[in-house]
């Protein structure tokens, strides 16, 4: 069982930076796939970012190109999400999550492990 903590949410003006954090408890992080989603109320979940086991490979949903940037840190076992620019819009509740292989990294069914969210508030 792989647990997820995330931190670093927050409020923040329009246009100011937030940095997520989301800690696994899992000595072979560099196994797992990572993603990055969000949901505000009232909607659906949404895939904002992933990065492949060892940080080759990053996506991102086309509203946060160019303004978030997913990494990760595999001897601390850490993925971070980077958040500038940030919009009203962005206001939700961030989740981390993790799989091990198989599926569409956008896809949160993909997804077998999951932390409790973290609130990011955006402020017009």
């Amino acid at each position: 069982q792989v647990q997820l903590v995330e931190s670093g949410g927050g409020l923040v003006q329009a246009g100011g930076s937030l940095r997520l954090s989301c800690a696994a408890s899992e000595p072979n992080f560099w196994n797992y796939r990572m993603g990055w989603f969000r949901q505000a109320p009232g909607k659906e979940r949404e895939f904002v970012a992933s990065i492949s086991s060892l940080g080759t490979s990053t996506n991102y949903i086309d509203s946060v190109k160019g303004r978030f940037t997913i990494s990760r840190d595999n001897a601390k076992g850490t993925v971070y999400l980077q958040m500038s620019s940030l919009k009203p819009e962005d206001t939700a509740v961030y989740y981390c999550a993790a799989f091990r292989q198989g599926g569409s990294v956008s896809n949160p069914t993909s997804y077998d492990y999951w932390g409790q969210g973290t609130q990011v508030t955006v402020s017009s």
